[in-house]
């Protein structure tokens, strides 16, 4: 029971944190965070998709090293795939599956077992979720559950404080761009404002 009321409780911040949050890296971040303090395991990283080039690009990581975070690119095409067009993939041992892309890598930072679930928006898959072990995990179902609900709710705060952003700086454009008008429309010729010489 206390599982479950961790989990529960983790939700509960982590919704009301993004309510008030309008950055879509913070959001990430304390996505992450939350998830592997909650089920208190190696790590946790959260990718977006580049639509472009296939690559599952790092939003936001936490427990692991910057080395194994850029061991380089990672494919959406082959690394845990599955997860992306069924749903949450779970992986009992990284070393001998052969939908990890960089098995030597993950063996070196000491992970064992991975879970990899999608973010979902409008339909769309944006990015994955994705939780480290160190020692061999057998995911239950509320672990499953518990990081795709999060997920889901990451997935929807990032496309809203995106939108926000980018409303935000169509604002700081359209300003820019009205104060330019505004001054062009005051500026003066260089006769403007001279006194008309009245003949005697």
């Amino acid at each position: 029971m206390k599982k479950l009321e961790r989990n529960y409780e983790t939700l509960l911040k982590i919704t009301g944190s993004i309510s008030h949050s309008k950055n879509p890296q913070e959001v990430a971040l304390m996505t992450v965070e939350s998830i592997a303090t909650a089920l208190n395991v190696k790590g946790c990283t959260l990718f977006l998709v580049n639509r472009k080039t296939h690559e599952l690009k790092v939003a936001a990581s936490y427990g692991l090293s910057n080395e194994y975070i850029n061991k380089g690119p990672l494919s959406s095409l082959r690394s845990i795939s599955q997860s992306l067009l069924e749903g949450p993939v779970a992986i009992y041992n990284v070393a001998d599956d052969p939908r990890i892309q960089y098995p030597e890598e993950a063996k070196k930072e000491g992970i064992a077992s991975i879970l990899s679930v999608p973010i979902i928006y409008g339909g769309k898959v944006i990015g994955a979720l994705r939780v480290y072990t160190s020692q061999h995990w057998e995911f239950t179902l509320d672990d499953v559950n518990f990081v795709q609900a999060l997920a889901q709710i990451a997935g929807m705060a990032i496309y809203k404080s995106r939108l926000y952003q980018g409303q935000k700086e169509s604002i700081r454009i359209l300003k820019t761009m009205r104060e330019a008008q505004r001054v062009k429309s005051t500026r003066r010729t260089p006769h403007e404002g001279v006194p008309v010489s009245v003949p005697l």
